[in-house]
């Protein structure tokens, strides 16, 4: 390939294909530039490094899963059936990736392994997507007044046993839809606002 019409999403394209191939713990730069037909130092023109290939490699593959969340988050829905919705999508894409694709998923496993502020930003923006979803909840009356942003960790905490991939082993596990379909009942019947109590009426004295 001629080095005037090589870009960076070429490049990503390419180590994408060769992280399949060979793996995080084998694949190169060098790899790379040969699997393009440049040199090593036309690479390192557009990625400053290995680990910032690797981080844009990672962080595409990211964005990529996330444009579904994004789409629910975005949507007008009633917030509870969005929360839901959301939730249920960000468990079943991940699910997906690990039993559909265990070995490209063990692949992106290694390399957030080594992208902690790649990562960072990752759980930020899904935290900021529950946030907003807690946030329209609450101004339309269908959640109780809670704080959006620390409601939306501890959904986010609370719901990690469903979609953290230091789980995966789990998934495919019986009783998992269950298991995880209590789990939003709760947390939805927790936001719920809270019901006025019927007073029973006095007594005659």
């Amino acid at each position: 390939m001629n080095d005037s019409v090589l870009t960076p999403e070429r490049i990503l394209a390419a180590a994408e294909d060769v992280l399949r191939r060979y793996g995080p713990g084998k694949a190169t730069v060098v790899d790379v530039a040969q699997a393009l037909g440049v040199s090593h130092g036309s690479v390192y023109r557009h990625f400053a490094s290995k680990a910032a290939l690797r981080d844009a490699v990672l962080r595409g593959w990211l964005q990529r899963m996330m444009a579904p969340l994004e789409a629910i988050a975005a949507s007008r829905t009633a917030p509870p059936t969005r929360l839901r919705q959301w939730l249920t999508a960000l468990r079943e894409t991940k699910r997906d990736k690990a039993l559909g694709e265990p070995e490209l998923f063990a692949t992106y496993g290694a390399l957030a392994a080594d992208a902690r502020e790649v990562i960072g930003e990752h759980v930020e923006h899904m935290l900021a997507q529950i946030e907003s979803i807690i946030a329209a909840g609450v101004k339309s009356g269908d959640f109780r007044k809670v704080d959006p942003a620390t409601t939306a960790k501890a959904i986010f905490d609370a719901t990690a046993r469903f979609h953290y991939p230091g789980m995966a082993h789990l998934w495919s596990g019986a009783g998992e839809d269950a298991a995880f379909a209590q789990l939003l009942a709760l947390l939805l019947n927790g936001l719920a606002p809270a019901t006025p109590t019927r007073r029973k009426p006095a007594r005659p004295a």
